[in-house]
């Protein structure tokens, strides 16, 4: 097959990839010319992703994979095109769809008959149906479920982790109707490789769902489910440390029943997704009462751990803070809605110097985010751990001289191995 990737990011890049690795001639996509041009060249334009290097050190020279700014080397005559250009959402749930207009807009310029279309950004139910069905029709003069076919398929992947993710869950597709569904059926098949997983209901595969709309609200299901366990966890970890109880202690008694999945507390909750895909929701069901308090309860953790952090070492005018970790989480070099953000503030309005150390960014990136780097070694008055790096478990009270209070938000670490340090961590008192 002929295929077309648009936007090569850290999940559209990997994707590229893996449909060139079964035989396939892709061309992917994107409007940053720098991303291309390391693309064409066996580059990865970001690093962390798991096999993408020797993946992109195999398949360029081939000629299997190559990219292009220009849509109309790509879209004319592709049985497929699969896009995975970044929606955006304000703390009002409101999606801005600015850069997948503009994507779908100049697709449809160059869309010809007998292309099955497969949106894989996460969308607000109805989207697929509603917004690029029309958009698609009146760019191109076509006709969908006559001359082309527009399915919904949402990716499912953790950026660092993208192709072994692939393998493991099923590819979940929804179409504006039978012969698209059964259309993406065949495409994804042919792309994809899955594992067996007995632990499933029915085998590891390509799933149809029935529709566009069960498709696009599984993804949000699946990811607000996980907003809503973690806001929980915080609400249950708030509590036992006022009543003097080990949360970790007791999530681990609970989740030993079976129906009980309760996950783990933190000091917030980053990424492209889980805080991101609730606003979503939202968006499509406004009185959803449960998933707004959740989303509000860990907004506020921030603060909430930097109120332990007064509370443990004083007033916190003027003190020398350590941010540890600008990341949103740890192993990945990614700040989208980090609690850093949140946390910097919370300590700036607490009269704090906040300084912030990442062992994956350079120290003028940190400043580029707007934040003061801090090396180990360096003086300090206190330290928060905020994105769970490995490195962060070998921490030492040497590593951060004067530090006399260290809140782990991320349980990293433990009180035994920071003697003379007031210890706290979220959920015990």
């Amino acid at each position: 097959m002929k295929i077309a990737v648009i936007a090569l990011g850290k999940i559209g890049l990997p994707l590229a990839t893996q449909f060139a690795s079964k035989g396939h001639q892709v061309v992917g996509v994107d409007v940053n010319a720098e991303v291309v041009d390391q693309v064409n060249r066996a580059v990865e334009p970001f690093p962390g992703e798991a096999h993408l290097q020797e993946k992109l050190s195999e398949l360029v020279p081939a000629g299997a994979l190559r990219a292009t700014t220009d849509y109309a080397e790509a879209v004319p005559g592709a049985d497929a095109v699969v896009l995975v250009v970044p929606l955006f959402v304000d703390d009002d749930a409101r999606p801005d769809f600015a850069w997948m207009d503009a994507a779908t807009e100049e697709l449809a310029r160059h869309l010809t008959p007998g292309t099955l279309v497969s949106y894989e950004t996460t969308l607000p139910v109805g989207t697929t149906r509603n917004r690029w069905k029309p958009m698609l029709e009146k760019g191109s003069g076509l006709a969908e479920g006559t001359d082309f076919h527009v399915v919904f398929s949402p990716e499912r992947v953790l950026t660092g982790r993208v192709f072994e993710d692939l393998r493991k869950y099923p590819k979940l597709v929804g179409g504006l109707s039978e012969a698209g569904a059964a259309r993406a059926v065949e495409f994804y098949r042919a792309v994809l490789d899955f594992d067996e997983r007995p632990d499933l209901a029915r085998p590891n595969g390509v799933w149809d769902l029935g529709s566009a709309e069960a498709s696009e609200l599984a993804k949000l299901a699946e990811t607000t489910y996980r907003d809503v366990n973690i806001g929980l966890a915080n609400q249950f970890a708030r509590f036992a440390a006022t009543a003097n109880i080990d949360i970790y202690q007791v999530i681990e008694a609970s989740n030993s029943q079976p129906y009980s999945h309760i996950h783990q507390p933190g000091i917030a909750v980053g990424g492209h997704c889980i805080p991101v895909y609730p606003r979503l929701y939202l968006w499509n069901d406004p009185e959803a009462t449960v998933v707004r308090a959740a989303r509000e309860a860990n907004a506020s953790m921030p603060d909430y751990t930097i109120g332990l952090l007064e509370g443990a070492h004083g007033d916190l005018t003027g003190a020398r803070v350590v941010v540890l970790g600008a990341a949103y989480r740890g192993g990945v070099k990614e700040t989208a809605f980090s609690g850093v953000f949140a946390t910097v503030e919370a300590l700036r309005a607490r009269g704090a110097t906040p300084l912030v150390h990442d062992p994956l960014y350079a120290d003028e990136e940190l400043r580029a985010l707007g934040f003061e780097p801090y090396h180990l070694g360096e003086k300090a008055d206190a330290a928060v751990v905020q994105a769970d790096h490995r490195e962060y478990a070998d921490l030492r009270p040497d590593d951060l001289p004067g530090v006399s209070t260290f809140v782990d938000g991320r349980r990293v670490s433990s009180a035994e191995l920071w003697p003379g340090v007031t210890y706290r961590v979220i959920g015990r008192a």
